[in-house]
């Protein structure tokens, strides 16, 4: 959600900056621009669209070795070129582009900008004016930078240029990530290492309410005070290959496809030298010296979450509850008095997570967050860190993060449990193996998901899935990503619960996807495939072996039924990935979503 990317070095920026929106793609947004800087001034380049648009409006001969750039994820103002970023200050000597939302922006414009007339509609435009105005009531740049982001409520990551400031860029962060990277006698701005990975690995990280003064030999950081900070830069250890699509059409195809050797990495990485599964001890001390696990989390994170749940609480019996991070901040429910919460997030900076991080800490208790990104916001701030070990996930809708989430879940409740005297009747790295075996051979036969997408997707406008037991956690994931990318209106059910109301929307037609890989409940979500039928539902059954009967559409190899979610979930990422193709759907960037929502 919102990108932004400069240079400041010897070599012209504008292609640094445009290969560096691009990798910046996946997050999600709906106009972009840049900005470059020469002896004679500011050029601004920006269009509503894709980076594709940007680049063939940007003018070859102009040339610049310091420059900003931005993709914009609209909340102040509709997706326009008026409203994309950089913006401009009245005379032109500022431009600015910001991630983020100001809070307090309409109280700012009454009390500081009656007199300015405003170009766009947007927040980030008041930041600028103000930072104009304040230079020309006497202070410097930097003052006037400093004093701004002190009049400032709510999340913001700047990069600032000043017509009459050689050779600098002014950068700010709170709460929206930030990075600086540095090259040899250049430097970089980033919202996402990735972006950058192009020219440098090394890169710094900022805290919230931090300035950076740029240039392309030194980064130097400050606090609001004006204080100075050093910060050792840390090595970005991403694989360049990771994040290109290779002979894939899609990044979620490729995504789902290295879900079996995601497994085999996070086995690997969580093994000691003897061979057993292991996690650090303060982890360990800190899981089983909690009375609650509180989960919290967004999204398909959440949905990971409602496993980790089953896990934790039957396999290191401990209790747990599963919350939605947006509405826990404000509703926060009676806690326990040694609660442990565990932050689950692909990104790590997921803006409504961090604010329950945020408050728990002023409130004194302890937090592991389980993340794809080291370094990222939710893993610094918290006491302790998983790492996922999927590597890159690019396409909007998440695949390999889920399973990388549920399989790490998976690992510490059965290392809790075990720390506990609690033996697992199982051998967790043999069956997450075989799982990693059952999600190969289920990626190697897309054919058949194809086949069931166009089946059952090809027309309808509606979906619904049913589970019961851990399906019926899996069949919410089904739904979201369903609707997600092929913006088919899809809902996941508890087999029981649609006679409760629901089952007075199903026609003739109406698609029911169930999900039986739980012996327990097996006949009962039969029993529900058959009443939504009689009312004239077009029902699909995906089984596990062991469970099948004649007439099911797929028997997905079976695996321990705990971690049956690990593998009934690929057959529905396929089938969502065929139905947004089929309907040609914008498959890696679904409309009106970003991959890491860095805004509340």
């Amino acid at each position: 959600m919102c990108g932004i990317v400069g240079y400041i070095g010897l070599n012209d920026s504008k292609e640094v900056l445009l290969k560096g929106l691009e990798k910046l793609e996946y997050r999600g947004y709906d106009s972009a621009g840049i900005a470059v800087k020469n002896e004679n001034g500011v050029s601004v380049f920006k269009e509503k669209g894709r980076i594709a648009d940007l680049r063939a409006i940007v003018d070859d001969s102009v040339t610049g070795s310091i420059g900003i750039g931005h993709t914009r994820w609209a909340t102040h103002g509709a997706p326009s070129k008026i409203n994309a970023h950089p913006h401009q200050s009245s005379t032109g000597r500022f431009t600015l582009v910001h991630n983020g939302v100001i809070e307090n922006y309409s109280q700012l414009k009454r009390e500081h900008l009656s007199n300015v007339e405003l170009a766009s509609e947007t927040d980030t435009e008041v930041i600028v004016q103000l930072i104009e105005g304040f230079v020309q009531q006497g202070l410097s740049t930097e003052e006037a930078f400093q004093q701004t982001l002190k009049e400032l409520k709510g999340s913001y990551a700047l990069a600032l240029l000043d017509n009459e400031v050689a050779d600098t860029i002014f950068v700010a962060k709170n709460k929206s990530p930030l990075l600086i990277g540095l090259g040899e006698d250049f430097n970089v701005i980033a919202s996402d290492a990735m972006a950058m990975l192009q020219v440098t690995n090394q890169y710094v990280e900022l805290m919230d309410k931090e300035i950076v003064i740029l240039t392309k030999d030194a980064a130097v950081i400050k606090n609001l005070s004006g204080e100075t900070m050093t910060r050792a830069p840390y090595t970005a250890e991403l694989d360049a290959s990771d994040i290109e699509k290779g002979t894939y059409p899609h990044y979620m195809l490729k995504e789902i496809d290295e879900q079996p050797l995601v497994m085999r990495k996070i086995i690997q990485a969580y093994q000691n030298e003897t061979g057993e599964l292991a996690i650090e001890d303060s982890i360990l001390e800190a899981v089983n010296a909690a009375d609650r696990i509180y989960i919290v989390a967004c999204g398909t994170s959440y949905h990971a979450g409602l496993v980790g749940k089953e896990f934790l609480e039957k396999t290191a019996k401990i209790p747990t509850e599963v919350h939605v991070a947006s509405e826990f901040v404000y509703n926060m429910p009676l806690l326990s008095e040694k609660p442990l919460f565990i932050f689950i997030s692909q990104s790590g900076e997921t803006a409504d997570s961090r604010a329950v991080l945020v408050h728990i800490k002023g409130l004194g208790h302890p937090a592991l967050t389980l993340t794809n990104v080291a370094g990222s916001t939710l893993s610094r701030e918290a006491n302790h860190t998983l790492l996922l070990h999927a590597g890159p996930e690019i396409a909007v809708a998440s695949t390999k993060a889920y399973t990388a989430q549920i399989a790490v879940l998976a690992i510490l409740a059965a290392v809790a449990g075990k720390a506990k005297g609690l033996e697992m009747s199982f051998d967790l790295i043999q069956e997450l193996g075989i799982a990693a075996n059952a999600m190969e051979a289920m990626t190697d036969d897309k054919e058949a998901f194809e086949q069931i997408a166009r089946e059952y997707l090809s027309v309808t406008r509606n979906a619904f899935f049913i589970g019961r037991s851990m399906d019926y956690h899996v069949v919410q994931e089904a739904a979201l990503k369903l609707k997600e990318i092929s913006y088919i209106q899809a809902e996941g059910f508890a087999g029981g619960e649609l006679k409760h109301g629901t089952i007075a929307l199903i026609e003739d037609g109406t698609p029911v996807v169930a999900i039986s890989t739980q012996e327990n409940v097996n006949l009962s979500i039969r029993g529900n495939v058959k009443e939504v039928a009689a009312r004239g539902a077009y029902t699909c059954i995906i089984s596990m072996k062991g469970l099948e009967e004649e007439g099911d559409s797929y028997v997905i190899p079976h695996v321990n039924e705990l971690l049956s979610p690990l593998v009934s979930v690929v057959p529905t990422q396929l089938i969502a990935y065929y139905a947004a193709l089929h309907r040609d759907c914008d498959v890696d960037k679904p409309r009106n979503l970003a991959k890491s929502v860095t805004v509340e």
